[in-house]
């Protein structure tokens, strides 16, 4: 067996101590169908590490939302995310993105989905500072809660896990519980939309939530929303490739994780920008 048909299984400490047994199934189903390298990394650094002495083995993260996002933007970072295809086997204290991609989120199920699955192309958003979204981004304008639209969406269940809390990342807090706990994750006045140049909300207008998630045709889907007393949430939404922000110092969330506060940012959309493995082809 070559080294190119071989895994580097990237094991998340989040998932090690969320459900060790469902990591050690995915594990013997991976090692029945493919020879594995296994990491444990136990901080972002050795995380780091371990993934950049990959070589040519094919990348398979088990861990959940936080460990994909988190990979997929240091894959970024190396300049080699356009040709790396992501195997993910979501276990771990929220997995909903995962889930919202079409990844199985049971262990079996994912782990022969990494063996018999194909890599597909999906849109992502890079900003200015090289940071990735993968689901969407919100800014919350109103009392500090990330605000979600009606209907859900990938992101209703990570902003409810943002609302109550819980373990982080790494064990010491998730980044959005201490954003809330130092009191500045909320807008402090009013910001500015511009979609392809386009204004779509000046500064005069006072919105609840700004979301950004990446659409179809390889353009950035906006929806800007207010609450209006006694008439329920008015929307307006706009599509483009790139998105701008800016305003009064706000903070952030992509995929639920805290980002900020800053004066100005833009997210451009990636047609196809990443590969992951789902099943059926």
């Amino acid at each position: 067996m070559s080294v190119s048909d071989q895994l580097l299984v990237l094991v998340d400490p989040v998932a090690r101590r969320h459900d060790g047994e469902s990591v050690r199934i995915a594990k013997d189903v991976l090692s029945a169908g493919a020879g594995l390298k296994v990491c444990l990394p136990n901080n972002p650094e050795e995380f780091a590490r371990s993934l950049a002495r990959r070589g040519n083995r094919r990348l398979v993260v088990i861990g959940d939302d936080h460990a994909l996002l988190r990979t997929v933007t240091l894959l970024h970072r190396e300049r080699v995310l356009a040709t790396t295809v992501l195997s993910l086997v979501p276990i771990g204290h929220e997995v909903s993105l995962a889930k919202s991609l079409g990844v199985p989120t049971e262990a079996v199920g994912a782990a022969r989905a990494v063996l018999e699955g194909a890599g597909r192309r999906l849109d992502l958003l890079v900003d200015d500072s090289d940071g990735v979204v993968l689901g969407g981004l919100r800014i919350p304008c109103g009392d500090g809660t990330p605000a979600v639209a009606a209907g859900g969406g990938p992101l209703r269940a990570l902003l409810a896990r943002v609302r109550g809390g819980g373990a982080g990342v790494w064990g010491a807090g998730t980044p959005v519980a201490r954003a809330r706990g130092r009191g500045q994750d909320r807008v402090r006045g009013r910001v500015r939309v511009e979609v392809d140049g386009r204004t779509v909300v000046d500064l005069g207008e006072v919105v609840e939530s700004v979301g950004v998630t990446p659409g179809a045709g390889g353009l950035c889907e906006v929806e800007v929303r207010w609450a209006d007393a006694g008439v329920g949430a008015r929307v307006r939404r706009a599509r483009g490739r790139v998105v701008s922000v800016s305003g009064a110092d706000f903070r952030y969330y992509v995929d639920a994780v805290a980002s900020g506060p800053v004066r100005r940012r833009t997210w451009s959309c990636r047609p196809g920008g990443w590969s992951l493995t789902l099943p059926g082809g």
